[in-house]
């Protein structure tokens, strides 16, 4: 049966390896689970990141600025309000 997951070694400065090290002692957790979900974490950021430089740079390039956003979720609620009636 083949693997299903990949060995990657890195390092850390020591300060930081025992952070680590007690970060996921607290947690009950293994340095595998534990940085998994650290990356998991980092990438999904990172994702949202990117969307939110795209939202606003599109928000730009429509004249739209900060004190619209309330409305125009107001108006979205309504319009999906009135085609959920």
């Amino acid at each position: 049966m083949p693997r299903t997951t990949r060995t990657i070694a890195f390092s850390l400065p020591p300060e930081m390896a025992e952070q680590l090290d007690e970060a996921m002692q607290q947690e009950g957790r293994s340095r595998s689970e534990f940085l998994r979900e650290a990356v998991v974490r980092y990438i999904e950021e990172c994702k949202w990141r990117q969307l939110l430089q795209y939202g606003e740079g599109r928000a730009r390039a429509l004249g739209i600025g900060p004190e619209d956003v309330a409305n125009l979720v107001e108006d979205y609620r309504a319009e999906v309000g009135r085609t959920r009636a």
